[in-house]
């Protein structure tokens, strides 16, 4: 028997995740301890983003017989978007241009933002 006044014990760690998990269709809500300041630190990781401009596939030989003019076929025109990715994930797409600045350097102007459910 407790006595008055004594902690009671709490059951083990599993038992309560086990009870207080959500179903698998649940929908998606911030955990409460994780909300948006205590995020802020995330919002400032650097994240690496590649544009893929097309792929090729040519065969080893192929490969290895290439000069320095050689030219690579790829999957793509010149005015198909590109893809943006971040990992192995396209996030947008989007089309090449020339910053104005006379740097010569590339910029993406994004015309798609893949819809955020389905990363």
């Amino acid at each position: 028997m407790s006595e008055p006044g004594a902690a009671t014990a709490a059951p083990p760690p599993a038992d309560a995740e086990r009870d207080h998990a959500a179903p698998v269709n649940a929908p998606v809500r911030p955990h409460p301890v994780l909300d948006q300041a205590s995020c802020r630190g995330f919002y400032s990781l650097p994240v690496e983003i590649v544009v893929c401009v097309g792929t090729a596939r040519p065969a080893l030989g192929e490969l290895l017989a290439m000069g320095s003019d050689a030219v690579i076929l790829l999957d793509r025109r010149l005015d198909d978007p590109v893809d943006i990715r971040v990992g192995d994930r396209v996030i947008a797409r989007g089309e090449l241009q020339e910053l104005e600045d006379g740097s010569g350097r590339l910029g993406v102007r994004l015309t798609q933002i893949v819809d955020r459910g389905k990363l």
